[in-house]
Parts: structure tokens; sequence; C-alpha cells
């Protein structure tokens, strides 16, 4: 039974696609380190759990399929920041320094909104005893 999740999986790596942007990062190349390492033996490795094994393959496959996308459309192509998704690929593939000044300009926006000092942020009293 191992032999046919390792194929599986296998399968699974093929399809998923690798962000040549985010090299060593991206969660393609993440999941084809963890099935290498899941996977040692190949086909004749022992699953502990094989449960667990069957549920990540179908919660991956549902991933890569874009289940979730289909059932929860999107209205815009934007985040709560207003980014628009190449420009927040292009802020994500760390080449930085390959955007125009417009694009710096941005970086410089986002960076100022989302850094705060933890002086800014209001911190929880703990509870009295």
């Amino acid at each position: 039974m191992s032999a046919t999740r390792y194929r599986r999986f296998l399968k699974l790596c093929e399809e998923w696609p690798r962000d040549e942007f985010k090299k060593g990062r991206d969660l393609g190349t993440f999941l084809r380190q963890k099935v290498a390492v899941g996977f040692r033996e190949g086909e004749n490795t022992q699953i502990q759990d094989p449960e667990k094994c069957d549920q990540m393959y179908e919660s991956l496959a549902r991933i890569n399929t874009n289940v979730y996308k289909q059932r929860f459309p999107r209205v815009r192509d934007t985040s709560f920041t207003g980014v628009t998704v190449e420009e927040c690929k292009l802020l994500l593939s760390g080449n930085v320094q390959q955007m125009d000044e417009e694009k710096k300009g941005l970086w410089k926006k986002l960076m100022e909104r989302f850094s705060k000092s933890q002086e800014d942020v209001p911190r929880r009293k703990a509870p009295e005893k």
C-alpha cells in the first residue's frame, strides 16, 4: 500500500508548480524535499501513520487543484493593501532591486504601514491573580 502512496505523492510533486522567483523557498520545492525525506526507501518505505499520510495527500491535492479558489472566488485580485497580484509577486520574489522607482515607492509605503515599532502596538495586561 505504501507503494501506491509513494506514487501518488510523486505525481503530486510533478504537477505542483515551482515558483522560479522564490528559488529554494517556494512550496513546490519544500514539498519535494518533504516527500524525499518521508519516502527515503521509495516504494518500500513503511508508513507509520497511513491515515495521516492520506489526509496530508488529500489536503495538498485540493490545494493543487484550486478547489478552494473555485469554491470561494475572489471579488477583486487585490488584498486589503490594494496591492495587485503582480505587485505582490514582485515584492515577495526577493528581487526588490529590479523594481522601478514607482514600485519602490509602493514598497516604502507598505513597509511604513506594516513596520510599526513595539511602542506603537498596545500591549495586553496580564490577568491579575
